[in-house]
């Protein structure tokens, strides 16, 4: 039985619509993290209080009939891409790459959820209050706290990932120097983004402080807060960036 079901999610992961479906995802993908890169410029630079996160990010486009359209066409993909790695998930494979997989049709699926709030609202409200309530007990703490070494070990790994390369190896064919270059900068740039929002999540633990606990928005604040804090924010959109050509260059290249 386990058998027939894995066969089916491999036919269904190699579906034309499914796998181009993971292309516009992966595009999409690309266009969050140029908007996110944006955010984080007028974050650095202006006095703009801008949500400096993914939702944030999103909410530059729901201005206009365009930006709206456009969002529509994202929510498409990030359905599209989650359900691709679903697929990848229950399909054959190596117990990792299918843990991996499961993670990232999680991490896709929240994107299309953010995304469907904005379209939706325009606005939303941020996981502070559940980490709030985890915060006030010591078994949520250490929950809290274990999640933040989590996300520190995500983005040493996405740091790894960029300084060796291997993101080459989700790509079926040589990319142009380009899409290296861009790969190699975004991974190591978004992995170290992560990295903050980990340890903060820890630092929210051990002090039960919410306020340190609120995510990629409240790390690139502590970040602005810092001295230097304009210049390493660049940074930090510059990883962002880098990471959303890589995005446009893996939607063409990515093995699906």
């Amino acid at each position: 039985m386990t058998g027939d079901v894995q066969h089916a999610a491999a036919r269904a992961g190699d579906h034309p619509l499914l796998e181009k479906g993971a292309r516009l995802g992966y595009a999409a993908s690309g266009v969050l993290h140029l908007l996110l890169a944006w955010v984080t410029v007028q974050l650095a630079w202006t006095s703009g209080g801008e949500q400096a996160d993914q939702q944030g990010a999103l909410q530059q486009l729901a201005g206009n009939g365009f930006g709206q359209a456009l969002l529509w066409v994202l929510l498409v993909g990030f359905v599209l891409l989650a359900l691709w790695q679903a697929t990848e998930a229950i399909a054959w494979g190596e117990a990792a790459d299918r843990a991996k997989a499961a993670a990232k049709a999680v991490v896709y699926a929240v994107l299309a959820v953010t995304t469907v709030t904005v379209l939706t609202s325009g606005s939303g409200g941020s996981s502070g209050g559940a980490t709030s309530g985890l915060l006030s007990s010591g078994v949520g703490r250490v929950l809290v706290g274990l999640v933040g070494v989590g996300v520190v070990a995500v983005g040493g790994y996405h740091v790894a990932k960029g300084w060796r390369e291997t993101f080459l190896e989700d790509l079926e064919s040589s990319p142009a120097p380009w899409v290296r270059t861009a790969g190699k900068v975004g991974y190591i740039g978004k992995g170290a983004a992560l990295a903050v929002v980990g340890v903060l999540l820890v630092v929210a633990a051990v002090q039960a402080d919410p306020e340190k606990a609120a995510g990629l928005d409240a790390a690139l604040h502590t970040l602005a807060g810092l001295p230097f804090g304009a210049v390493l924010l660049t940074l930090v959109a510059l990883g962002f960036a880098a990471y959303g050509v890589y995005a446009f260059g893996r939607a063409r290249h990515a093995k699906v």
